[in-house]
């Protein structure tokens, strides 16, 4: 009888992505479904159904769930509440915007001297567009950060290199010097009010609280309806949420999910067991960053304008709640929180729900907005605390 060791048994089959994580193949597909169903009721490319400013709100709420993926990444699954990750998506928009801004001025400047006697020289050119830039900011001088404006190559690799460098030199900062919990939050959220206060000074060389502003406006698509520049922009923007969805599905399903879960429920029983904590936590808080970058310059082309006010804390804040109430942990669940609240603060502040008359008192939904958005993470809280996402599981899970 030949005796068998624990080195003949065969090795468990290592399952797939789709197996440890079923719910990919359901997102995936139904935003195929969702895209497919734009297309074809939208102003540019279908039967005109969808105006081009609603295109553009569902293009802009695409890009806001995927920095919500981001957000419930590195908080959900790895524990991280950073209150700083919409600086990122800014900073995102503005290297984008950018090159957007200068690109189109550049444009006009030069058709607009095309019929002088005498041709402009490139210095000439420059100083026009720089003047044009940034004279409402009272300067004439290019800045050095606008040094490579006139690339877009370049700029499109500043929008992936300046969130993820931002965020490598600060979590290398904050994580070798084990700061956790609260303390952890409190430095991310001074981190992104110290930027926001930076950007609102007019001489740091992104024109102060007046933003960048022109960037629906695709410097040699100039000729292309905005209806259809909005479908481009849409279909972008749910290639990148299916990317991100993708990657991060992958992340969280594998060994190394399992590492960033065990950091959140009890980083000092990882670390005693050898594992390098300070590098998977960021590992996860610079990639985070940069998918962030790229929604932010996915979004601020559609929406048009970036300023300061973008970076502000305040909406960290709001991207904490849209996964809590969507239910972090959960990739589809902060898909879900930042839809919903997206496509609500749109329809209630944006004239589609009708004002309540109490009497002599008229209720406003855009005055009441964000109370109503208050009290409803505080219901979610108490009531649902694993969030929308939780009474999905609840219900595939629940046996008749």
């Amino acid at each position: 009888m030949v005796s068998t060791t624990p080195t003949d048994q065969p090795r468990p089959a290592r399952r797939g992505l789709l197996h440890t994580n079923p719910s990919v193949l359901w997102f995936m597909g139904l935003l195929g479904l969702f895209t497919l169903g734009v297309s074809i009721l939208s102003e540019g490319m279908g039967i005109g159904v969808l105006s081009t400013s609603m295109v553009k709100i569902l293009g802009m709420t695409l890009c806001l769930c995927l920095i919500a993926v981001c957000m419930d990444v590195v908080w959900g699954y790895c524990g991280i509440l950073s209150l700083g990750h919409f600086a990122f998506f800014g900073l995102g928009g503005y290297a984008i915007g950018m090159w957007l801004m200068y690109a189109r001025t550049e444009i006009v400047i030069r058709d607009s001297l095309s019929g002088a006697t005498i041709p402009p020289t490139e210095v000439e050119i420059t100083d026009a567009v720089t003047a044009q830039i940034f004279g409402v900011v009272g300067s004439s001088e290019l800045p050095l950060i606008w040094s490579f404006a006139g690339s877009l190559p370049l700029q499109l690799a500043m929008v992936v290199l300046v969130p993820g460098l931002l965020a490598l030199v600060f979590g290398w900062l904050a994580f070798r010097s084990r700061v956790t919990g609260v303390y952890l939050s409190i430095l991310t959220q001074a981190m992104t009010l110290a930027l926001s206060l930076y950007l609102f000074q007019n001489d740091t060389g992104l024109r102060g609280n007046n933003g960048l502003s022109g960037l629906q406006n695709i410097p040699g698509a100039l000729h292309v309806p905005q209806s259809v520049l909005s479908m481009w922009f849409f279909w972008a923007s749910a290639f990148a949420l299916g990317a991100g969805y993708l990657l991060f599905a992958w992340v969280v399903s594998g060994k190394f999910g399992s590492v960033i879960k065990a950091i959140r429920d009890n980083e000092a029983r990882v670390r005693f067991l050898g594992y390098n904590v300070e590098g998977y936590k960021l590992f996860v808080f610079a990639l985070t960053a940069v998918v962030s970058g790229i929604a932010g310059a996915l979004y601020y082309p559609q929406a048009g304008i970036i300023n300061p006010a973008e970076i502000a804390p305040i909406a960290s804040i709001y991207l904490a709640v849209w996964v809590a109430i969507g239910g972090r942990g959960r990739l589809y669940g902060a898909v879900i929180g930042a839809a919903t609240v997206s496509l609500m603060s749109s329809w209630l502040t944006g004239g589609g729900a009708p004002n309540i008359s109490f009497g002599n008192y008229r209720f406003l939904w855009t005055d009441w907005w964000l109370v109503v958005l208050g009290l409803g993470f505080v219901a979610v809280t108490l009531f649902f605390p694993k969030g929308i996402g939780g009474l999905f599981d609840y219900l595939v899970r629940k046996k008749p």
